[in-house]
């Protein structure tokens, strides 16, 4: 069944609650994250970054911090001595091993852990359970005018790209799935993604 107009609505709102009560199940789990965050590495729990969602809107996505407080400095430096991982930010737009990530970062994003605060972000309206990618504004020029149809729904704390290989996907091949949902878009095809998140969240499968 595909969303309409008013079912739209209706998942927001269950979206939201859905949010709610996620929170205050985890809550316990969220505050040993940030505690562990801080306890080992220096700098701010969360991560806070400008994405784009529906109709363009930015909003700030939350994560859990896992680099370097100094990671986005080092970037540039890095791919210029270092052409192989140059290559492969241009092609998936991710490092893998990216010695920037700290240690507990890295447990962070194997498991996932590191998107539990985006629950604040589905709460607020500004993503929903199941959807594409969270893009920034550079990345606009990647979608060409297939960003209309990006920005006509709201992005997901999962989606199609994440249950298909995660960051082993390039870049192209990321695009084309997040068009795919949007195209097939329905509650049966959402079910399915976030059951198969739940699996590739235990395989950790594809994380960097």
């Amino acid at each position: 069944m595909a969303y309409s107009p008013l079912g739209e609505s209706s998942a927001l709102l269950l979206g939201r609650f859905m949010a709610a009560l996620a929170i205050l199940v985890c809550l316990p789990l969220l505050a040993l994250l940030a505690l562990a965050v801080k306890l080992s590495s220096r700098g701010p729990v969360l991560h806070i970054s400008e994405r784009l969602g529906k109709d363009g809107q930015p909003f700030p996505i939350l994560k859990f911090r896992t680099m370097r407080t100094n990671a986005a400095a080092e970037l540039p430096e890095m791919l210029a001595t270092h052409p192989n991982l140059q290559q492969q930010w241009e092609q998936r737009g991710k490092i893998p091993c990216d010695p920037r990530v700290t240690a507990f970062g890295r447990l962070l994003r194997r498991s996932s852990l590191d998107e539990l605060p985006q629950l604040w972000n589905i709460l607020c309206g500004h993503m929903a359970w199941v959807g594409p990618r969270p893009i920034v504004r550079s990345e606009i020029a990647r979608y060409g005018p297939d960003y209309q149809k990006l920005q006509s729904i709201r992005p997901g704390l999962t989606g199609l790209w994440q249950v298909s290989g995660r960051s082993t996907l390039t870049y192209p091949q990321r695009v084309r799935l997040d068009l795919q949902y949007i195209e097939q878009r329905c509650f049966a095809l959402d079910a399915v993604i976030l059951l198969k998140t739940v699996r590739e969240i235990f395989l950790a499968r594809g994380a960097v």
